[in-house]
């Protein structure tokens, strides 16, 4: 998938988001058989319920969803289907917000950096490779060995700045 331009964040006017979905799911599908995973029923509701509004999703938030869809509802079955979407790269864990978003760029290893809007709670996934090398610069610097980088950046999306 082409990184953030301002055409393709979710918050701006022009989004396409029926084809945003529709390319994650695709993009899912062929994914899971390339590594040869299976992309469960069950995994793939989750996903596209991720993927339906853009904003951060606890997994309580989906077992209304799941069960209306008559799968087993029970947190432990969103559990399970979460972990392997995050063990994919399918979707990404949001520790602030203990909730997942589906992942911008699952078709290689990379590193998190999120915009959060505070007021409507849309969240955008950017690529910044300026940003991951300051960091590791920064980390050299420091004699500290960087494993994982995550950073969630909480603010208000341009819609939401109209109204503040």
């Amino acid at each position: 998938m082409a990184p953030h331009t301002i055409n393709n964040i979710a918050h701006q006017p022009d989004h396409d988001h029926s084809r945003c979905v529709k390319a994650a799911l695709q993009h899912a599908q062929d994914l899971c058989k390339t590594n040869g995973q299976r992309l469960t029923k069950i995994r793939e509701l989750v996903l596209k319920l991720i993927w339906q509004s853009h904003k951060p999703l606890g997994a309580y938030d989906l077992l209304p969803a799941i069960a209306k869809a008559g799968f087993n509802s029970a947190p432990p079955t969103v559990y399970r289907a979460l972990d392997f979407l995050q063990e994919q790269g399918l979707v990404h864990r949001l520790a602030t917000l203990n909730a997942f978003i589906g992942c911008s760029h699952p078709d290689h290893n990379h590193f998190g950096y999120f915009l959060i809007c505070q007021s409507c709670g849309t969240t955008a996934e950017l690529e910044s490779p300026e940003l991951h090398g300051s960091i590791q610069r920064f980390a050299t610097d420091a004699g500290f060995s960087v494993e994982q980088e995550n950073i969630e950046i909480l603010g208000h999306c341009p819609n939401c700045q109209e109204h503040l």
